[in-house]
């Protein structure tokens, strides 16, 4: 019986009426209404799980979540992401994460995984870790790429945080499952989902409703769309 998963949506929901953002989920029907899937999305913010997993919510999913220990050790944050059942992922230690999820998987549930590991301050997808495909191959489950676009103008890493920022337009974007080639490895896979994300990513960026309000206000979009983000190479670098 869930009984934190639904309070904290209905919270997130209510904190997305009182700040009046225009949130829009496509491809929902990617979503299985039932079994495991693996929901593999870029991240450009600290708040793209919220969204990720509002994503899921057409199809009457809850998503377990990958995110570092240390979230969970917070006083605050701990207890919620255990009472929602998301995974702790200890990187020094991430075999057991990796089984907790394939765990998950077998089980019927839809693991949401962060495959670029940490934050793109380029806001284009980064090289991305392998985790994504092999969970999918093992509990052979479907692996589902999402792109989530608009979150990091509230949060997102190098900038203040805006929670109260009212108006802004969220775009999240499903895509249909990846069915991977006959004898096909977890890096050629990571490779077509990074192809998937990149696309999907594209798509949302460019059919965003809003543009930067001057100069200063442009260090959201990424370079090559006239942005101030840093490029791809230095981003990863840094």
């Amino acid at each position: 019986m869930e009984l934190v998963y639904p309070p904290v949506v209905g919270l997130a929901k209510t904190m997305f009426r009182v700040l009046d953002m225009k949130i829009v989920i496509e491809g929902g029907e990617h979503i299985p209404t039932t079994g495991g899937a693996v929901l593999a999305s870029n991240h450009s913010s600290y708040l793209d799980f919220i969204f990720c997993g509002f994503g899921a919510q057409p199809a009457k999913r809850l998503v377990r979540f990958m995110a570092k220990k240390q979230v969970f050790d917070h006083k605050v944050s701990g207890p919620l992401m255990r009472g929602m059942r998301h995974i702790p992922v200890d990187r020094k230690a991430g075999t057991a994460a990796f089984r907790e999820a394939i765990t998950a998987l077998r089980g019927g549930e839809i693991v949401g995984v962060f495959p670029e590991a940490t934050i793109s301050e380029s806001f284009t997808v980064k090289e991305l870790k392998t985790g994504a495909a092999r969970m999918a191959e093992e509990a052979s489950v479907p692996l589902i790429p999402m792109a989530v676009w608009g979150p990091h103008r509230l949060w997102t890493k190098g900038r203040k945080k805006e929670l109260t920022k009212r108006h802004v337009p969220v775009i999240i974007k499903i895509g249909e499952p990846i069915e991977l080639p006959e004898g096909a490895t977890p890096e050629s896979a990571t490779v077509l989902l990074k192809q998937r994300l990149t696309g999907l990513l594209d798509a949302v960026q460019k059919a965003y409703p809003e543009q930067p309000a001057g100069d200063d206000d442009r260090w959201w979009l990424p370079a090559h769309l006239g942005g101030t983000a840093p490029l791809p190479r230095p981003a990863a670098a840094v």
